[in-house]
């Protein structure tokens, strides 16, 4: 089987959540309207990642402003059961394409944020989320972590998908408990511009035997609306200068890495090459030595099975 995967190097209407959500809508059109099946959106795309905030803490300290910021961003982050996830979900279904989509998501209970991951099926809706199970750095001080009910995987109409979050993929035993799940399609949304990015994604194809996604943002200070501009080092420009990429079983590069510029990286994949790379090496197969090695991602789910496919 044959999948054409799109993913978004862009930028979103910064710390606006109803603008964001709009330029998704366009921009998933444009690329549904060129065949893609998948269209994936970088990390934290709704409503923007935060990168160069302090959001004024130090040990020991917090500021007014600093609060009024969190406050802003808790405001304009996205709610699984509010309007725009519905948005998202008709969107889907109307194109016929799986949307995966990175969102900052609130909980309606308390002000906690979670960096996340939505799959969005165009027969089923939202098939669940991945939260991001360890924020790196400062990170901590916006997001709260998941636990092993995040490490979802979904088999569906294009191939079994599943993945982990920027930094999540240096942790091994994050990356075995998704390839445990026998994995087509991994994705992995980032904030990582850096050209070892690339050798990472590299990495967990080869590790994993299976496509890998990787989709960053591109976005310069100029993109900040103008309250925010004196928050971050005004001697930068490029912000983020994007690398995303896909990646083969084999881990020769497909598309990109992209950087320097807003696009979009397409391409078609051929699922045949997944179990013909695994001739020689199956992380969760043949090259597995159960026999000494044993291992469980602690609340991790089942697969999910469409509907639709049973």
């Amino acid at each position: 089987m044959k999948v054409k995967v799109g993913l978004i190097q862009d930028s979103p209407v910064f710390f606006n959540l109803e603008e964001t959500v709009r330029k998704v809508e366009r921009l998933t059109e444009k690329y549904a309207a060129e065949g893609c099946e998948l269209i994936v959106f970088p990390e934290s795309f709704i409503p923007g990642y935060p990168r160069g905030f302090d959001f004024g803490a130090v040990i020991g300290s917090r500021t007014r402003e600093g609060r009024e910021l969190y406050a802003t961003y808790h405001e304009n982050s996205l709610d699984l059961k509010g309007k725009h996830l519905k948005r998202l979900e008709k969107l889907s279904k109307e194109l016929g394409v799986y949307l995966v989509m990175g969102a900052t998501e609130k909980e309606q209970v308390n002000s906690s944020l979670f960096c996340s991951m939505l799959y969005i099926s165009p027969e089923e809706g939202l098939l669940g989320v991945h939260r991001k199970i360890k924020p790196t750095g400062t990170e901590r001080l916006v997001w709260a972590e998941a636990d092993g009910s995040s490490l979802v995987t979904f088999d569906t109409s294009i191939g079994r998908l599943g993945g982990l979050i920027c930094w999540e993929n240096y942790m091994p035993l994050a990356r075995m408990s998704m390839y445990q799940k026998g994995l087509d399609i991994y994705i992995a949304p980032t904030a990582d511009a850096r050209e070892q990015w690339v050798a990472t994604m590299r990495h967990v194809a080869l590790e994993g035997r299976c496509f890998v996604l990787g989709c960053n943002q591109y976005f310069t200070r100029s993109m900040y609306p103008a309250a925010f501009k004196e928050l971050v080092d005004p001697s930068k420009e490029e912000i983020c200068p994007g690398g995303s990429l896909i990646v083969s079983p084999l881990g020769e590069i497909i598309e990109g890495p992209l950087f320097g510029s807003e696009g979009a990286l397409i391409a078609e994949l051929d699922l045949r090459e997944i179990p013909a790379s695994r001739l020689d090496f199956d992380v969760n197969g043949h090259y597995n030595r159960k026999d000494i090695f044993t291992f469980e991602a602690k609340g991790q789910p089942e697969t999910k099975t469409e509907k639709s496919k049973i």
